[in-house]
């Protein structure tokens, strides 16, 4: 073998690498719990895997076996082929919950991802500098996490994990904790400091539930079944960078994605022809914010000729940072505003929409409902028997089955208030019973 033949097949073998891997786990009653049964699973040089599944399926702890924190139970473990003894060397985490130190600054923070690494003193300030101006940081050096905001802390997570020069970036569901718009910003962000090639980051291994996620930042999407965790599906993503949210072929795959992870293939058309001729697009969480709250940002960007900075928006009202953020984000996912940066626009839709009448607004908001996937499924779900409302836990559990992860009851009642204004359903309280809309007004539901 030639040396460029040599090195060619050292670039073939994976970073990391999980052969016939099974972890299980023993109660108090000495009942066991096959976490992970039979899982091969490989990370590449120069690639972004991103694994896929519901709650409970095993993703964080194959993360963990993989760059050795915790020891398979059977099974093998290997970086560039060889057995993996201890932690992965070439391996750094981000975790969800940003796991920094609150007494330690935010240099100090970062630091300690050179703890235990053979880099010489001199070198560690100026290593530490360059990871807080990779992740934009620089001028709070100085800082405790206290004083950051969540997607600031992260971005320390970040940092420390790229200080010490790793090869792979592991990433445990790092922005489910974060706002809508905030985790958007901080995927590109990551994105970005694996392709540039500043950081000398080689691939990334994210763990998430969100299909979006998945699909925006993967160039193989693993998708993982539960009880135990077994690899269900791989699907390589050919979709060319930089990719985009609203691009066709970005949600083509979002949707194919989704249909494999549920187990689900919906039929051409409902049951009932109320709801088949309703074409479902990609299923999405929406915000918890209430249609007060949107219809008062539509009022707000009409007193401003159409548009505001965000900013400034938030200042005008009473709400967290945040929960503007929550509010901006649920009329851009209905079509009613643009953000361009960090301006706040109001669409035709979103004009048309703040100019009618009250009555006029309902039948506007239903339609702008009906172009959102989650409402058009929750549709045909309750159109398949339309005569009998759906016990509330019924509904949840469809809503579950299909966005594992989500905070399930936050999001029933947000389906059922926006449902109820637009005129889509019927909701007794008394009865935690949800049914198609049936003609009786209910101004309630415009509340919050």
């Amino acid at each position: 073998m030639t040396a460029i033949a040599a090195s060619d097949a050292r670039l073939d073998v994976p970073i990391a690498a999980a052969s016939a891997v099974t972890k299980v786990y023993y109660d108090e009653a000495g009942r066991e719990r096959v976490i992970l049964k039979d899982v091969n699973f490989t990370v590449r040089r120069g690639e972004t895997v991103a694994v896929l599944g519901p709650s409970g399926c095993g993703k964080s702890t194959l993360l963990r076996i993989l760059i050795g924190l915790i020891p398979p139970t059977s099974g093998t473990v290997t970086q560039h082929g060889k057995p993996l003894s201890g932690i992965h060397p070439g391996a750094a985490v981000v975790f969800q919950n940003f796991a920094l130190f609150p007494w330690l600054t935010v240099a100090e923070n970062v630091r300690v991802g050179l703890n235990g690494k053979p880099v010489d003193a001199r070198e560690v300030e100026s290593r530490v500098e360059a990871a807080i101006d990779q992740v934009g940081l620089t001028g709070v050096e100085r800082a405790f996490p206290k004083e950051l905001s969540g997607g600031m802390k992260q971005r320390v997570g970040i940092a420390r994990a790229l200080v010490g020069g790793p090869e792979l970036l592991c990433m445990d569901e790092p922005f489910s904790a974060l706002d809508v718009l905030t985790a958007e910003s901080l995927r590109s962000e990551v994105y970005r400091l694996w392709s540039d090639g500043a950081t000398g980051l080689s691939s990334i291994l994210i763990i998430t539930h969100l299909i979006e996620e998945a699909v925006f930042l993967g160039d193989r999407i693993i998708i993982m079944g539960s009880h135990p965790g077994t690899v269900r599906q791989e699907i390589v993503n050919t979709i060319p960078h930089p990719r985009e949210y609203r691009h066709p072929e970005f949600l083509q795959m979002v949707e194919r994605v989704h249909d494999i992870v549920t187990g689900v293939h919906l039929p051409e058309e409902a049951p009932v022809s109320a709801a088949g001729h309703l074409a479902s697009g990609p299923i999405r969480p929406v915000p918890a914010v209430g249609m007060g709250q949107m219809m008062g940002l539509l009022e707000i960007l009409a007193d401003r000729n159409g548009q505001e900075d965000l900013f400034a928006i938030d200042a005008l009202t009473d709400y967290e940072f945040g929960r503007t953020i929550a509010v901006v984000k649920g009329a851009e996912m209905l079509g009613l505003v643009d953000t361009p940066g960090d301006l706040v626009r109001l669409t035709e839709m979103g004009r048309e929409i703040v100019a009618a009448q009250p009555s006029d607004r309902r039948v506007l908001f239903q339609r702008r409902l009906l172009t959102l996937g989650l409402f058009v499924e929750a549709l045909r779900f309750l159109a398949e028997e339309p005569d009998r409302p759906r016990p509330g836990d019924e509904v949840r559990h469809f809503l579950a089955e299909r966005l594992p992860g989500q905070a399930i009851d936050e999001l029933f009642k947000t389906i059922v208030s926006w449902g109820r204004y637009g005129q889509l359903f019927e909701y007794d309280s008394r009865a935690d019973e949800l049914g198609l809309f049936a003609g009786r007004e209910d101004e309630s539901a415009a509340s919050g």
